[in-house]
């Protein structure tokens, strides 16, 4: 089965925890903005028809100029909160079924990766990457005593893209705006509504770079794929 497919990347945030005078969708790693690292995961990309990047007001000048000749690729003014952001970039796709949603700072995914995402979506409606969690994890109560231990073969780290049916996860949003709630994820709102959300394995170097810690181990991921010279990540641009 054929899809057609939207992406939506959210790049709209404050990224006030990295720090510094630059945002980190702007930041260069591997003499690259990281937004153009994320970007290219998708451009070329056979079942991809349309490119929306959400971005915030005061950066909308230099996303543009950035992403200028960039074929398939519009970019639009974001909202409040992610969610808002998010539920903006879907309304402005204009022709196609389905949708991935995307953190802008998440640049390391592997085009193999992504590609099983896409075969999970023909088949299942709604699914996300994520990875096993590798340490214990510890619930606590509101003074901080520890109140049970889940097993961890049952927790998983929740990553994007996230892939959906684009008039499911729309009215899911929509719902959740009428209803004022927001969720951590977009997967969230549809689990509320009842819908049942599939799980792809991703990669742990699939990290999201929020933090000055984190642009030390993308450089280190860059650094092992050229040396090992895979060059599965992305489609050249």
């Amino acid at each position: 089965m054929k899809v057609n497919i939207g992406v939506v990347i959210a790049a709209a945030g404050q990224g006030k925890r990295m720090g510094g005078s630059v945002k980190k969708q702007f930041i260069e790693l591997g003499g690259k903005p990281v937004l153009l690292h994320t970007l290219s995961l998708f451009i070329g990309l056979e079942h991809v028809k349309e490119i929306i990047v959400v971005t915030a007001e005061e950066d909308m000048e230099c996303t543009q100029e950035l992403l200028r000749g960039y074929r398939g690729v519009r970019v639009i003014l974001g909202g409040a909160e992610r969610q808002d952001s998010v539920y903006l970039g879907l309304k402005a796709l204009r022709s196609v079924e389905y949708v991935m949603i995307h953190d802008s700072a998440r640049p390391f995914l592997t085009r193999p990766t992504l590609l099983k995402l896409i075969e999970a979506l023909r088949a299942k409606r709604a699914a996300i990457l994520a990875v096993p969690v590798k340490d214990t994890i510890k619930r606590t109560d509101a003074e901080g005593i520890v109140v049970d231990t889940p097993p961890r073969k049952s927790l998983w780290a929740v990553q994007t893209p996230q892939a959906f049916a684009l008039s499911d996860i729309i009215r899911a949003h929509e719902r959740a705006r009428e209803e004022g709630f927001i969720g951590t994820d977009d997967a969230s709102l549809l689990e509320r509504m009842g819908q049942t959300v599939h799980i792809v394995e991703g990669e742990y170097t699939n990290i999201k770079l929020t933090t000055p810690e984190d642009l030390v181990f993308g450089e280190a991921i860059l650094e092992r794929r050229k040396e090992t010279g895979d060059d599965t990540s992305r489609t050249r641009i």
